[in-house]
């Protein structure tokens, strides 16, 4: 079941309860089946035959939006964090969240856009400061200093960026070598070698007149040296991640020997380099970029803590964007789209032939657990509330009726601007009722466990069959 809520987590990155309140709801109502003796394949297939209804449902009453219309798309993000802790900061999130998410969208073509929030957007922590201060930088930001702060520039207007993937030091033999000297010049000789090495790394480098080169690897002092006297200023040992962005930003090209540089590697997309001390710590920002296609969300609040709460609302809002961006369709929140889909399903139940009807006809019920779990959450009487909400949606009309998340009052969801993505729900209808098939499907519950054997009793006996009766009082040792 944890399974499910993580896959919905990476798919949607919302709806993670709804999946398990769902299936769990629908293992409740199959249970009554298989006292029936009913087969499980059976139930199975009208759960099936129910989750295409679900889906055909959600297309119908499903509206499409304007992804451009910058209003429209704010309510949404705030529908998605209305009520989770950073609701009082509301535009906020919702700000951050959209602007992260539209600089990286990548058009793929044939109207569907690739949004990573994972590899391009960054939310950088910095403890201190308010959390209006917030802000998503056109560009990116990372905890590094330059490597000499006296000699190199700490601001650089259009910079000219190289990336590198190799260190910038003499390497060392792979296996140990012995070089005997027999003058005392041959130990000069050396010396030098190791030096003109690294200065001909630098000299490669220094060909394309770059401002700042940064480095994922180790850079030794002798080219800081070099780097520092011809004015660049140097990074180094950056993490592969905040590399790619880099690059993404700026439009550089990460390189990975010197030697191969070419003037398209050179990033000369951002407008500004800078190093500032934010608390006590130096953080390098690239920013003010041409059309960056990654960005760093940077968080400023009180303490840690808050940080990491308002981080994962972030990620939330972040999803809802994204998903809107990629499927820029709604429909109704606040349970409303379940009890739709659970009165046309209970409708529909009596055209469905034999024996398949009433496990139907259950899953339609089931569909009702997330509007009844909203109601117990806002604490209003959840079985008058469910039968007001059930008689106003009887026909499977009026799609628009819901429950207000924070008041529990009976709202037109349309109004209050409670939404919800169409993929999120298409995905947790589907994730549900699959996963509930799946677990139906398995007749006996057969636990790995050990028993712990008490001393001087024989070897292993041969591993139980555990019935469904004794699975809730075994105590499950977790792996």
């Amino acid at each position: 079941m944890i399974e499910l809520s993580r896959t919905q987590d990476e798919e949607v990155g919302d709806g993670t309860t709804s999946v398990i309140v769902l299936a769990g709801e629908m293992l409740h109502v199959a249970e009554a089946f298989i006292d029936k003796r009913y087969h499980p394949t059976v139930i199975c297939r009208a759960y099936n035959k129910a989750l295409e209804d679900a889906i055909a449902v959600l297309d119908k009453i499903a509206m499409d939006i304007d992804v451009k219309d910058r209003a429209t798309m704010l309510g949404l993000v705030k529908s998605c964090i209305g009520t989770k802790f950073t609701s009082q900061f509301g535009d906020l999130i919702a700000d951050l969240a959209l602007d992260a998410t539209t600089i990286v969208g990548v058009d793929l073509g044939q109207g569907l856009r690739e949004v990573d929030i994972k590899k391009y957007i960054k939310v950088e922590k910095v403890p201190g400061g308010q959390l209006e201060d917030s802000v998503v930088l056109k560009g990116v930001m990372f905890n590094k200093d330059v490597i000499a702060p006296g000699k190199m520039r700490r601001k650089i207007v259009n910079p000219r960026i190289i990336l590198l993937d190799c260190p910038l030091e003499y390497k060392k033999g792979e296996n140990q070598t012995n070089a005997e000297l027999l003058k005392e010049e041959d130990w000069g000789v050396l010396l030098k070698l190791e030096e003109e090495y690294i200065e001909s790394l630098c000299v490669q480098i220094l060909k394309f007149k770059p401002d700042v080169v940064i480095t994922e690897k180790g850079l030794s002092d002798l080219a800081c040296h070099y780097l520092s006297k011809a004015g660049v200023s140097a990074i180094r040992r950056l993490r592969k991640t905040d590399n790619n962005r880099i690059a993404k930003a700026c439009g550089a090209v990460i390189v990975n020997r010197p030697d191969e540089l070419q003037e398209s590697d050179v990033g000369t997309g951002a407008g500004l380099f800078e190093v500032k001390k934010i608390g006590d710590e130096y953080f390098a920002f690239i920013v003010d970029c041409k059309d960056p296609k990654a960005c760093t969300i940077l968080l400023r609040g009180p303490s840690k803590d808050l940080l990491n709460e308002v981080e994962r609302n972030l990620q939330d809002a972040m999803s809802v964007a994204r998903n809107i961006l990629k499927n820029p369709k709604l429909v109704p929140g606040g349970g409303a789209t379940e009890l739709t889909v659970s009165a046309t399903l209970k409708q529909k139940s009596s055209s469905v032939e034999g024996i398949e009807k009433w496990p139907y006809e259950a899953a339609a019920i089931a569909f009702e657990a997330i509007p009844r779990t909203l109601a117990q959450n806002c604490g209003v009487n959840v079985i008058r509330t469910m039968t007001a909400l059930q008689g106003k949606h009887a026909n499977g009309e009026n799609a628009w009726i819901g429950i207000d998340g924070n008041t529990g009052a009976i709202t037109d969801v349309k109004e209050k601007k409670i939404w919800d993505a169409y993929n999120v729900k298409a995905q947790t209808f589907k994730t549900a009722i699959e996963s509930a098939c799946l677990l139906l499907r398995i007749d006996d519950i057969v636990s790995g466990i050990k028993k712990k054997q008490p001393p001087g009793s024989k070897g292993p006996s041969k591993p139980q069959v555990e019935t469904e009766g004794d699975a809730d009082n075994e105590q499950m040792i977790p792996e």
